[in-house]
């Protein structure tokens, strides 16, 4: 009799810590997500945003480091000019800009 008490007790002990244990990895995977992925996937909003707004003749930062100008726009694909010298054009994709400036306004 005294042996079935001794396993009932380490089977509820058991179940007691297989609950704690889960319960930790909830609050793991939860503080992972809100730290983690949220704050990322509100940058790619954000980046998103930006490249659907992008117009010809807007000045933008290549991720390479480079400034130019938009002189023509496809679906994905965007030509830009580089330096004062025309000839530079260069055909990149729009992930490819970390950074758009929009033209200033001339004001009448």
């Amino acid at each position: 009799m005294g042996s079935f008490l001794l396993s009932s007790d380490a089977s509820v002990g058991t179940g007691a810590s297989l609950i704690s244990m889960v319960v930790w990895l909830v609050i793991l995977f939860a503080f992972m997500y809100f730290i983690m992925i949220r704050p990322q996937k509100k940058e790619q909003k954000k980046k998103d945003l930006m490249l659907s707004e992008l117009a010809v003749g807007d000045t933008v930062l290549t991720t390479s480091g480079f400034y130019g100008t938009v002189i023509d726009l496809d679906d994905d694909m965007v030509i830009v000019e580089f330096g004062s010298n025309k000839n530079c054009r260069i055909p990149m994709q729009k992930a490819a800009i970390s950074a758009v400036e929009k033209p200033d306004e001339a004001t009448e």
